[in-house]
């Protein structure tokens, strides 16, 4: 699949077929979604922050595990309030919860 992928330390696209980016332009993802003829997965709690901040989401999954991690990045952005409406969920056996929303 074609990707682009978002760093500012990168120093060159990991496989031919990704595009590397420096700075997040929500009127480029904007583009990239209405010529999509598929879903655009995003990746990472910071550029999915800045795509929901933009209004780019339909659709949040997330995975959540049964561990305790202090010191990280959130998983959602702590200054921004979206109403979310479950859609699926799916409990594996491991205690793996996955969560799908609509904005």
């Amino acid at each position: 699949a074609d990707k682009v992928v978002y760093s500012s330390t990168l120093a060159a696209p990991p496989t031919a077929n990704t595009r590397l980016e420096r700075h997040f332009d929500p009127s480029a993802v904007l583009d990239l979604k209405a010529a999509a003829s598929r879903d655009l997965l995003v990746g990472g709690p910071n550029l999915a922050a800045q795509a929901l901040v933009a209004g780019l989401v339909d659709e949040l999954a997330l995975f959540v595990w049964p561990v305790i991690l202090g010191g990280r990045n959130p998983a959602l952005p702590t200054d921004t309030r979206a109403d979310l409406e479950l859609i699926d969920e799916h409990r594996f056996s491991s205690g793996v919860v996955h969560l799908r929303y609509r904005l």
